[in-house]
Order: C-alpha cells, then sequence, then structure tokens
C-alpha cells in the first residue's frame, strides 16, 4: 500500500497489517497514510486538506 499524501511505501507487519493509520472523510471512504505524514500534521482535518 501507498501513502495517498507523500506516494511512499507503507510497510507491513507479518500479518498484513499495515504500520500507519486509516482515515475517513466526510463520505466514509477510507485513505492510508503513514507515521511521517501523521507527524507532519497531526489533526484529522490537515490531513484531509492535504488528500
Amino acid at each position: 500500500m501507498k501513502c495517498e499524501i507523500c506516494k511512499k511505501k507503507i510497510e507491513e507487519t507479518f500479518l498484513k497489517k499495515i504500520l500507519g493509520t486509516y482515515i475517513k472523510d466526510e463520505k466514509g471512504k477510507k485513505h492510508v497514510v503513514c507515521f511521517e505524514c501523521q507527524k507532519k500534521f497531526p489533526k484529522k482535518d490537515e490531513l484531509l486538506k492535504q488528500l
């Protein structure tokens, strides 16, 4: 999977869980975000603006 903000590949654990997070927008669509982008944009509103 790739981060939808920076387009970097997100690593997965051996159980295929991502090392990042999912963020839902107003419409309920899930977006994948890496830890680096989470650090840059700590609030959910800021992350959604970047998408």
